[in-house]
């Protein structure tokens, strides 16, 4: 199916240290700034806080960063660097563009209902008023940096002749939209929704085929599908 652009071993993220500090140190750190975040969120977090959960001096955490808002930056973009990949693993595994897509949209709605990333909605999404620079950090990690890789993946199939995408990126924006369907609208508001590989599978195909409908250059429209059950 052609290879995803920007993927492999082109995420990593920024591991430039200062002088005597270690890796090993700083990953203490951003695990200790996890745990506070999740707990407290943002404004509620405290550099005093995330080092005594980090198991180091607070001069230690300054020396590893200078704020607050630095630490959050570097643990949302090792967030994006380690799922990222994983997100668009199997999209050149599938035998045809529908069941690559259908292998993104479950890659995707499963990082989207992770704890992880709705901790991480929650708290954006509470601060962002106050601090907008970790609405701009969190889109820039995560969001943005999916929509531009699937936009790329996706030019490659307009130009083939097999999708006809005038905008790439708005359509990418739209499949990231439609992976947010049900499951991961109601994840967010913590009510009760099936999670189960069956439900994810039916949010997944829907999504394909609505997408597919509308971009697809030639072919027969694809009839809805049905849950089963």
């Amino acid at each position: 199916m052609g290879s995803t652009p920007g993927q492999s071993g082109k995420m990593q993220a920024d591991e430039s240290l200062p002088p005597g500090a270690s890796a090993a140190k700083r990953q203490q750190i951003l695990a200790g700034a996890a745990r506070v975040f999740a707990q407290n969120g943002y404004e509620g977090a405290s550099m005093s806080g995330i080092a005594r959960d980090a198991g180091v001096s607070k001069g230690t955490l300054y020396n590893y960063f200078d704020s607050k808002a630095t630490l959050f930056s570097a643990f949302v973009e090792q967030c994006a660097c380690e799922k990222m990949p994983l997100l668009f693993s199997r999209i050149d595994e599938g035998a045809n563009l529908t069941e690559s897509l259908e292998h993104l949209a479950v890659a995707m709605i499963r990082l989207l209902t992770s704890p992880l990333s709705l901790m991480l909605n929650r708290i954006i999404i509470s601060e962002a008023g106050n601090f907008p620079e970790l609405a701009e950090t969190f889109w820039k990690h995560g969001p943005q940096k999916a929509i531009n890789i699937l936009s790329a993946w996706l030019m490659q199939h307009n130009n083939s002749g097999v999708l006809n995408i005038p905008d790439p990126v708005f359509a990418a924006e739209q499949f990231y939209a439609l992976c947010q369907t049900r499951i991961t609208a109601r994840s967010r508001l913590q009510l009760p929704v099936s999670t189960d590989q069956a439900h994810i599978d039916f949010i997944a195909r829907s999504a394909v085929r609505t997408f597919l409908n509308a971009y697809l250059r030639e072919g027969p429209r694809l009839p809805p599908v049905v849950m089963e059950g």
